[in-house]
């Protein structure tokens, strides 16, 4: 299955590819930079960068930066990833920034549950985070 992440919302569009994925579909996320996270950019932006000031270079945590791994890293965290199962689920997920020649010719799905268009909220995107965090793409 591939799922255009252009203009959807991180939280719901990850819920749905999880689900997918423990069902054991292999699923494969395009244009990740273009996901949106809602919430206010300061906001967003400071929990994230608490996040990145945890421990240091050596001991880790170790963040990832890239948008496609941080969009990953968003849905592993509502997989069961320390099972089996949820292992699994996570080995059939691949994300994508941009749209890779493999997968030019095939149509991207996108959910309408998840359109960027229903929040009332300002948002910021993975791709513009990823930046802000220090992450280079592109």
């Amino acid at each position: 299955m591939l799922i255009d992440a252009t203009d959807q919302i991180v939280g719901r569009l990850g819920a749905k590819v999880a689900k997918k994925a423990l069902l054991g579909e292999k699923i494969d996320i395009v244009n990740a930079e273009k996901a949106v996270i809602s919430g206010k950019k300061p906001e967003v932006l400071a929990k994230y960068k608490a996040r990145l000031a945890r421990g240091d270079w050596s001991t880790g945590p170790h963040f990832k930066r890239s948008p496609d791994r941080l969009l990953k890293r968003m849905i592993r965290n509502m997989l069961p990833f320390k099972q089996p199962k949820g292992r699994t689920a996570l080995a059939n997920i691949k994300c994508w920034v941009g749209v890779p020649e493999a997968f030019k010719d095939q149509k991207a799905e996108s959910f309408k549950e998840a359109e960027a268009s229903k929040l009332t909220v300002n948002s910021i995107s993975v791709g513009e985070l990823s930046k802000l965090l220090g992450g280079n793409f592109g």
